[in-house]
């Protein structure tokens, strides 16, 4: 490790409305990224940052912490901030657009704290916690107030049957409404995740017509009314792929039609932290009738697997049995390690930063890409550039050639489905200048269709 520092007396802040300690970061990251210093050298200590720039310290560390959170710079207690292995090249390897998981918002010190306080909790749990099917009840009790804060007020321990992520958890919803009905109903574009899950069941999914505010409740009304459904899977903020927030009067005419159909919703609320609407979830609404399910993988990290469903109350012994058929239960010190981030207050600031994070994302997005209006532009982590199918698969293929990896346009779009487009996850890649790169080759891509690639 080179004992070399970074100077950075002669770098102008760029000139924009984003916080000062964004536009610090930005600083320092350009001067990282031209090359200016190599990985492994040391950045000068937060006071002389301070006094070359003249901010205050306080204004230093938040750029610093913005830049870890990008993988930028790692901190090492005692020794100082580095530059991270940059190796291969940010300018020659591929940027991915098509996973949508959040930058690293927990410092790499927080999570090894958040993980040692984890293990010394689960070393006192009988058997370590493997006979706990349902989650061990203090880690239940601590995701049930996260949820009674965030999201579900309400919701008690015994309410909470706590699984491998939401992916699992979407899975067991549908498993246990499988005798019930043989098809799901959802938009006509959708997680890929719930199609993989209805396939491994045996289950057809059935598109429903959709607008910016969801599904069109009179065409939901035709599908289920087809006598064949009783299942509707839906994620009413950031909705994955489109991207729009359900209001609260959508939600009741969709509930009404359910009602009339007596089919269950299965709600995936995996990013319901991002909403602005201030509509209460479905569950809330009906809560003998939802499927409940979130996790911690969108709002600290994906690496913890921490899932949770709220089934209805009479529904709930049936998906433990399921969830013990399966894994037994879910690993302890992984639901163990997320509690513990939520005890030390780690969700409240990652939300803050991210929230902040794809706002600014998303106008970079639309200053470069001719964009339709967007649903979210509060912040979301995903937008959706509609588009014929054809020419969504082939701008796909272009990306690829020219090193930007986009989602493939035909895994998330149901079967019968008019729905057409590309997603653009503007949080996947770890700075705004990869972010920036892919989004110009994208533009050019699309403002040059004919272009060869050689």
């Amino acid at each position: 490790m080179s004992g070399k520092v970074l100077s950075l007396g002669h770098l102008p802040l760029p000139n924009t409305d984003l916080p000062l300690h964004e536009r610090l970061a930005d600083a320092i990251e350009t001067a990282i990224l031209r090359g200016n210093v190599k990985p492994g050298q040391r950045l000068p200590t937060h006071r002389e940052i301070s006094r070359s720039f003249d901010v205050a310290i306080g204004t230093v560390t938040k750029a610093i912490d913005s830049l870890s959170r990008r993988g930028i710079v790692r901190g090492e207690i005692g020794r100082g901030t580095f530059v991270q292995d940059t190796k291969p090249s940010r300018e020659t390897r591929i940027i991915d657009l098509s996973v949508n998981g959040p930058p690293q918002v927990v410092k790499p010190e927080i999570m090894v704290a958040a993980a040692e306080r984890a293990a010394r909790s689960v070393a006192g749990l009988p058997n370590g916690g493997y006979a706990s099917l349902t989650g061990p009840a203090d880690q239940r009790a601590t995701l049930a107030a996260w949820l009674g804060r965030t999201r579900l007020e309400g919701v008690t321990p015994d309410d909470l049957i706590l699984c491998v992520g939401a992916q699992q958890g979407i899975s067991l919803c549908l498993a246990d409404l499988a005798e019930l009905s043989p098809a799901v109903a959802t938009e006509g574009a959708t997680f890929n995740g719930v199609m993989s899950a209805a396939a491994s069941l045996g289950m057809t999914v059935l598109p429903v017509r959709y607008d910016d505010d969801g599904m069109v409740p009179d065409d939901l009304d035709r599908v289920l009314g087809q006598g064949l459904c009783k299942i509707v899977y839906t994620t009413p903020v950031c909705q994955n792929p489109l991207g729009f927030e359900t209001s609260l009067q959508r939600r009741r005419n969709i509930l009404a039609v359910c009602r009339k159909h007596e089919a269950f919703i299965v709600e995936d609320d995996i990013y319901g932290f991002y909403g602005a609407k201030g509509a209460p979830t479905y569950k809330a609404l009906a809560p003998d009738t939802v499927y409940y399910v979130t996790s911690l993988s969108k709002i600290l990290s994906p690496v913890l697997r921490a899932g949770m469903v709220v089934p209805p109350g009479d529904r709930r012994r049936r998906v433990a049995m399921r969830l013990r058929a399966e894994v037994w239960g879910a690993s302890s010190l992984a639901l163990g390690t997320g509690c513990a981030l939520i005890e030390m207050g780690a969700d409240v600031s990652a939300a803050a930063f991210l929230k902040a994070e794809a706002t600014e994302r998303l106008k970079l997005a639309a200053s470069i890409i001719d964009l339709p209006p967007l649903p979210m532009p509060e912040g979301a982590p995903h937008v959706w550039l509609p588009m014929p199918m054809l020419e969504a698969e082939k701008l796909a293929r272009r990306a690829a050639e020219h090193g930007v990896r986009l989602t493939p346009p035909d895994s998330m779009v149901v079967e019968g489905s008019e729905a057409g487009g590309i997603r653009l996850c503007v949080l996947a890649p770890l700075g705004r200048t990869d972010l920036e790169r892919a989004l110009r080759t994208l533009a050019g891509l699309i403002a040059n269709p004919e272009e060869t690639v050689i």
